[in-house]
């Protein structure tokens, strides 16, 4: 062993070497599970052992994966070298880590004494969880023992105090790192319910405060431990954070079906392993609190709703519920009652109810749909309530098709959660607009069932609305109220696609908006909802110009629905209509251009406008009284507003012909283009007044609407109006073309010019 370590020994050996010389050197085994991880600690084990000379009152401990024989194939050895003031300790420590380097290992190492590491853990409550998983190597046993002993005697005595530090610590971690269970690229042992909770778990076990290691949990981390174990094989070094190029081969290293089946058991693990934590944590700040008390009385019950009792900080079932039959709207009530109240249901009920509370008949009876109404419009209580029955299967007896739903990745990045909990998301969300509709109960049905399509072939706003029918059928609403579900679910996105792609001066636009939506009271639980879901995408989802675009529309289709009149389109500012041209106006995110008559201005205009670095969101181009006007809603493309003094200077000079900026802007467009899937065109008739519809669907790019405006003034097109609609990296470009529907020959000539500017 010694020969082949000094053959090998060449300073430092990087991730791909490693392998290679822990595999000659060390003989630690490859592979995935607990077999192996068990492997990989006695290699270990034996090669550490050659290290380190037999010596009274020296001993090498393990901690970390290796103390816990939870070795991943790139992982560190976390080693302390224990002593008992023996001289020579330092030579003896070089002996020892200097083979380790020379094998290409990564360690983290430390020498004491009894005495200094029990100081130390009682200073660094990290050291403190780390000595819990100390293990004796190889050495002196009863100094070892000592250490071993005494820290988890001092653990057991302190973890209680130490434990709201702790989780100040592990909630800016988490704040740092996200929570892996909606995360499309987690950090397996950083991110909340990943690795580094289940080590607070065992902590908190350790300490008898409550048994935070339960069959569940166990199943999960032996999961997460094979899916990093997958993840180091399918790299060959050491990573923590499945990214997107390697899901698929580390889900065929489990034998898991893909990267998205991948995605669901780890967001299962994970949500295992946070709400055990949550639970953990309560029960070490009801031991806290139940000895600040000295030992008194004990803590009351004190009634809460039908059923449910409050005890010592949670919600648990009334004697006469346990004692009788229980009615099967009981789970729900218990739910309603923890999302009004925001207090935890207590584990020993969750159980309880998961085993004896029976299934609902079909259709409900009346008060558990009233309990699922209060649930969904509890606001900030609903989420905890939720996740807490859904980790106990009561929310599958609820709804049967939240199996399909539950934890399936959402790969658009403008989505922060999987699906299911942003149907839950949603729910929270429409219950801040429950007092704008006539409706609130259906909004927040609506709101919870809107996207549970989605995981199912074809368009989900189609396929979704008989799966969202039958699940509102079986709750034991009437026939009206199940199509009204079906309308919100089928017409979820028609507001802000409308809004953001169509021209909201045609009446054509409003006329079809006003014809799909039929009466107020869907448009008013159709504009809620919109909200509400973007609220609960993710902040990319909304923005203050795509709330007033919607608003816009919203009000001029409840001007159709209550009139049955058509709104006149807006009139131009009277400001651009009057003195010498050009006229320049930057209002706000407004920049409005008025002109000679001629063709190119929208282009010219749009042209500027990506100089100084802002996305035009709208644009409108129109001729009055021979003038020719822009009219532009626009946005920072990086945050920070331009200076409107060149800005204003560049506009001019460009619409009034001058080729220096004319050129300035080809070049900067040019060197602006940005890459990803093959572009297309898509035409859409009938759907304008006196215009065609071209529909650019493309990657997003700097400049984009100034080159592809270019190109149908080019290729002899006019361009009245354009709506730009920006979805995560891709873009959705509506251009209203003036004149009737084009033959094929044109159709194919303009669509030729628009993807050769792309």
């Amino acid at each position: 062993m010694t020969s082949l370590i000094k053959k090998n020994a060449s300073g430092h050996a990087g991730d791909g070497d490693a392998n290679l010389l822990i595999n000659e050197v060390v003989g630690v085994p490859g592979g995935i599970g607990e077999s192996a991880r068990l492997g990989r600690a006695s290699a270990y084990d034996t090669f550490l052992r050659g290290l380190l000379p037999s010596r009274e009152g020296v001993a090498l401990i393990a901690v970390g994966g290796l103390g816990r024989r939870q070795c991943a194939p790139y992982g560190d050895l976390d080693l302390v070298l224990l002593h008992a003031g023996v001289p020579g300790t330092d030579e003896l420590a070089a002996s020892v880590w200097y083979p380790i380097w020379d094998a290409g290992l990564r360690l983290d190492h430390s020498v004491r004494t009894v005495s200094e590491a029990l100081s130390v853990a009682q200073d660094d409550v990290k050291v403190a969880l780390g000595l819990l998983d100390a293990r004796l190597v190889a050495g002196d046993q009863t100094l070892a023992d000592a250490l071993i002993r005494t820290a988890a005697d001092h653990w057991r005595r302190t973890a209680v105090r130490h434990l709201p530090g702790l989780r100040a610590v592990t909630e800016a971690r988490w704040q740092a790192h996200g929570e892996l269970a909606f995360l499309l690229e987690g950090d397996l042992k950083e991110a909340a319910g990943g690795l580094r909770d289940v080590g607070l778990l065992r902590a908190i076990s350790a300490a008898g405060i409550t048994d935070a290691l339960r069959p569940a949990v166990r199943a999960a981390h032996l999961r997460l431990l094979d899916t990093r174990d997958a993840l180091h094989q399918q790299v060959g070094r050491r990573v923590d954070r499945l990214v997107a190029q390697e899901r698929d081969g580390v889900a065929a290293l489990l034998a898991l079906e893909d990267g998205d089946a991948l995605l669901r058991r780890v967001a299962g693990d994970a949500r295992t392993v946070s709400h055990a934590l949550d639970d953990a944590f309560r029960a070490a700040d009801r031991l806290r609190s139940g000895r600040s008390r000295g030992g008194g009385a004990p803590p009351a019950r004190r009634p809460v709703a039908r059923d449910v009792v409050e005890h010592d900080g949670e919600l648990v079932l009334a004697r006469t519920a346990i004692g009788a039959r229980p009615d099967p709207s009981l789970s729900l009530r218990v739910a309603a009652a923890a999302a009004t109240t925001r207090l935890p249901i207590a584990r020993a009920t969750c159980e309880w109810l998961a085993a004896y509370c029976p299934p609902l008949p079909a259709p409900w009876p009346a008060d558990a749909r009233a309990a699922l109404t209060t649930l969904l419009g509890a606001g900030p209580g609903l989420v905890p309530a939720w996740e807490t029955c859904d980790r106990y299967g009561l929310v599958d007896n609820w709804l049967p098709e939240w199996t399909r739903l539950r934890s399936l990745p959402q790969h658009n990045p403008v989505h922060r959660y999987t699906l299911d909990r942003h149907l839950v998301q949603t729910a929270h969300e429409a219950s801040r607009h429950a007092r704008e509709v006539e409706r609130p109960d259906l909004l927040l049905l609506g709101a919870l069932l809107h996207d549970i399509g989605k995981g199912l072939p074809g368009d989900h706003s189609t396929v979704g609305v008989p799966v969202a029918q039958a699940a509102a059928t079986r709750i034991g609403l009437p026939p009206t109220e199940v199509e009204l579900i079906g309308t919100l679910v089928r017409l979820h996105l028609l507001l802000p696609d409308v809004a953001t792609r169509r021209d909201l001066a045609d009446p054509v636009t409003i006329a079809s908006v006003a014809e799909s939506v039929g009466d107020t009271g869907t448009l008013d639980l159709l504009h809620a909802l919109v909200r509400a879901d973007a609220a609960a995408t993710g902040p990319a989802a909304w923005s203050d110009w795509k709330g007033r675009l919607v608003a816009e529309l919203v009000g001029r289709v409840r001007t159709a629905l209550d009139t049955g009149v058509l709104p006149e389109p807006p009139t131009p500012d009277p400001a651009l209509l009057a003195g010498p041209l050009p006229v320049v106006h930057l209002t706000g995110d407004r920049v409005s251009v008025a002109a000679a008559d001629r063709r190119g201005l929208l282009a010219t205009v749009a042209g500027c406008l990506a100089l100084h670095r802002l996305e035009v969101i709208s644009a409108d181009a129109s001729v009055v009284d021979g003038r020719a006007l822009v009219e532009c809603l626009v946005q920072p493309r990086y945050g920070l507003p331009p200076d409107p003094v060149p800005l204003r200077a560049d506009l001019r000079r460009a619409v009034g012909g001058d080729v220096s900026v004319t050129q300035r802007l080809r070049g900067r467009a040019l060197a602006a283009r940005g890459g990803g899937a093959a572009p297309r065109v898509v035409w859409h008739r009938e759907a304008a007044t006196n215009a065609v519809l071209l529909e650019l669907r493309a990657a997003d790019a700097a400049g984009l609407l100034y080159r592809v405006a270019c190109a149908l003034d080019e290729a002899g097109a006019l361009v009245r109006a354009a709506r730009i609609s920006t979805l995560g990296a891709d873009v959705v470009d509506a251009f209203y073309l003036v004149g009737g529907w084009p033959d094929d020959a044109t159709r194919a000539r303009l669509e030729a010019a628009v993807l050769a500017a792309v």
